[in-house]
């Protein structure tokens, strides 16, 4: 799949072994045997204790700093996206995977520097504005309190941005180019969906987690963990990011569409059984587990009314600090009242301004895009009408009104260029790790 700009969380996900000092008694640990396994002994002493989890103030990878301000800004966009809700415990672990991605995207950079790949500034400022307006629907003056209020910083947003755009331009340049797919290929690829044509596909989101014989116990007590943070309200594109170790670790581990039968048997059965926003795990596969949570499902090649393309106007009013939930209460009933008023999406922008409301336009939203309990509910809308209001007093209350409703064919054929260009996604994202490796392995790090 194509690297994404999705910027919701922290970066994405590439696993970096940390460098220890520990000197080993006993044996000595020589390059590999012939079965390519590194010859350890089986009880080593340990000259000098070292604790995993005493983060040091800075790391420096090739020459650039990284420090331990930069990685607790990165941290709190996860924590605040899951809730608030993770433990002490989780956090270390969390802050030394936040660290591992750091250094990877600092490795992006440099090395997009390296190959005359520039990222100019007010790219970057452009995209964090049109992240500020379709993720939190305010200005960036807006999101500079918001990140700050939390712990964050544009700043760090911004070089994640950087980071991100910096990748993606240099796979464009140096890999894509070199990834070829044939017609022959895009044609077995529509046969099979053509044939396939009826029965279910879902969208699947995964976090795999490899694992040896030897440390089997412990990744899966990991991954216990990671499912118990999940069900207490984690974010699971924030989690695939930062611990997957998959290639779709950067698009938050979203698989995309696919059929039961394209997954091994271990994953397919359960997948099969599972309905909409249902998570599983950790299920044991070839080389580690995997974590599965069942986004959607439709039909392959058949009209869903929730691929129905609509146009909506997003009003929303906020709260003063201190008010009360009656205060709330009769605000959002005077808001509602005044928008039922309205006679369609024409007069929303001067009714939104008499209230001192916010209204945010999107004509290319796929109703199956929404929140699942609002879909149903807009897809029952006629033009002008609005839903209910909802939010809080934190969040503020808002409605949604449908300007306009575009529904899908009866039946949508697959595009020849469109299955193309996932078949090449898919290539490059594979490169792309293999080039990242390549990095990592490269790189003069130093832990002070």
């Amino acid at each position: 799949m194509k690297p994404t700009s999705s910027l919701r969380t922290a970066a994405r996900l590439a696993i970096l072994p940390m460098v220890g000092t520990a000197l080993v008694l006993g044996a000595s640990v020589r390059a590999q045997d012939a079965s390519g396994s590194l010859n350890l002994p089986s009880n080593p002493q340990f000259f000098a204790k070292e604790d995993p989890n005493n983060r040091r103030a800075k790391v420096i990878i090739n020459g650039e700093v990284i420090t331990g301000t930069d990685v607790d800004q990165r941290v709190a966009l996860i924590v605040n996206a899951s809730g608030n809700k993770i433990g002490d415990e989780e956090l270390q672990r969390l802050k030394l995977q936040v660290l591992r991605n750091l250094m990877d995207e600092t490795l992006q950079i440099q090395e997009a520097k390296v190959q005359d790949v520039a990222i100019d500034q007010a790219e970057v400022d452009q995209t964090y504005a049109r992240v500020a307006s379709q993720n939190f629907g305010q200005d960036t003056k807006a999101m500079d309190a918001y990140l700050n209020r939390i712990g964050s910083s544009p700043a760090s947003l911004k070089r994640q941005i950087r980071g991100e755009l910096s990748w993606q331009r240099l796979l464009r340049r140096n890999v894509q180019p070199f990834v070829n797919v044939s017609d022959e290929e895009v044609r077995d690829v529509i046969k099979r969906m053509q044939e396939s044509k009826g029965t279910e596909e879902f969208r699947v989101g995964e976090i795999f987690l490899s694992a040896t014989e030897e440390n089997k116990a412990a990744v899966f007590a990991n991954a216990q963990k990671i499912v118990e943070q999940l069900k207490q309200g984690g974010s699971f594109q924030g989690y695939a990011r930062q611990f997957s170790e998959a290639s779709t670790a950067a698009v938050g581990g979203d698989l995309g569409w696919i059929r039961a039968a394209q997954l091994p048997a271990e994953l397919a059965t359960p997948l099969q059984q599972m309905s909409a926003g249902q998570l599983v795990g950790p299920i044991e596969t070839r080389g580690g587990f995997s974590i599965l949570l069942a986004i959607d499902k439709r039909q392959v090649l058949t009209a869903d009314p929730r691929d129905a393309l609509l146009s909506l106007k997003q009003i929303s009013i906020s709260f003063p600090k201190g008010t009360t939930a009656a205060q709330a209460s009769a605000k959002a009933k005077a808001f509602s009242d005044a928008m039922q008023a309205a006679r369609g999406c024409g007069t929303v922008d001067p009714i939104a301004a008499g209230l001192g409301a916010e209204v945010v336009t999107n004509d290319q939203m796929k109703a199956r895009d929404l929140p699942a309990q609002l879909q149903n509910m807009v897809l029952a809308l006629t033009l002008g009408e609005t839903t209910p209001p909802f939010g809080s007093i934190e969040d503020g209350v808002r409605v949604l009104m449908l300007c306009g409703r575009d529904d899908p064919k009866s039946s949508v054929e697959p595009n020849f260029e469109q299955v193309q260009t996932s078949i090449e996604d898919e290539r490059v994202n594979k490169r792309a790790q293999t080039y990242l490796r390549d990095l990592r392995r490269d790189a003069i790090i130093d832990y002070n």
